[in-house]
């Protein structure tokens, strides 16, 4: 299969302590891949370093074979971006904040289309502001399918929405992957982890502690439920066995 994400010996440091230190991950095309770990655990400086907007201290990194620190403007007009906390103008409605990120692309998917496929058709009219941490977050991912990227990065796609709007979320991206779209996504949701991912990457204290399958994470733990198996590989559950 065709590689999309190549990820070799990625190190980050801050005052000497290393924040991730040899990070390798492969990634091939039309997979859905989540990056797991703690708070804390080095997901956000993996994902800015993959992205180029934090320099890595060592390592390399391609995405559609070419280096996001230096070759930015090519590589983005093919990648998708939505970050948890994402900063846009909230004084100007749903239809024209999609209208301006269509125009920084050459080629685009019809905004209007992805408003109705992600359930905001009604809000084309509302400001940005007016709308709620469930709607904006829906709104997030749907500018970063605006520039009909080849891969997507989609950190905590999911928080704010309800049960059902989480559901319909998934629906979508699996449609998508179904085209051949490449996802790349953070979760703190393991039920989200096993609908839609391929392969999971688990991260703690800065380094990969599993790379495999979901089916492979439970296989490799000593537990039944991924949720259990993930706490294990994070150590997270040891916290609470002596209360």
């Amino acid at each position: 299969m065709e590689t999309i994400i190549k990820v070799e010996k990625l190190s980050k440091y801050y005052e000497g302590v290393p924040a991730i230190e040899n990070i390798n991950i492969t990634i091939s095309r039309g997979i859905v891949f989540g990056l797991l770990g703690a708070n804390g655990a080095g997901k956000s400086t993996t994902i800015e370093c993959i992205l180029g907007t934090k320099k890595p201290d060592s390592g390399t990194v391609s995405i559609l074979n070419r280096n996001p620190q230096t070759e930015r403007k090519e590589l983005f007009e093919k990648v998708g971006v939505q970050f948890q906390e994402a900063n846009y103008q909230e004084n100007i409605t749903v239809a024209e904040l999609c209208q301006v990120t269509q125009s920084l692309y050459k080629s685009s998917e019809d905004y209007k289309a992805l408003l109705n496929q992600f359930g905001l058709s009604d809000k084309a009219k509302s400001l940005v502001s007016k709308l709620s941490g469930g709607q904006k977050q829906r709104l997030f991912i749907i500018l970063a399918l605006i520039p009909k990227p080849e891969v997507v990065f989609l950190d905590e796609l999911t928080t704010g929405l309800d049960t059902r709007a989480r559901r319909d979320v998934w629906k979508c991206l699996l449609q998508f992957k179904e085209k051949g779209l490449t996802i790349f996504l953070s979760s703190h949701f393991m039920d989200e982890v096993e609908a839609l991912c391929d392969k999971v990457c688990i991260l703690k204290n800065g380094e990969i502690v599993f790379n495999g399958t979901v089916q492979e994470a439970v296989a490799s733990s000593p537990f039944e439920k991924f949720e259990d198996a993930y706490l294990w590989y994070t150590e997270e559950e040891n916290k609470y066995e002596n209360i």
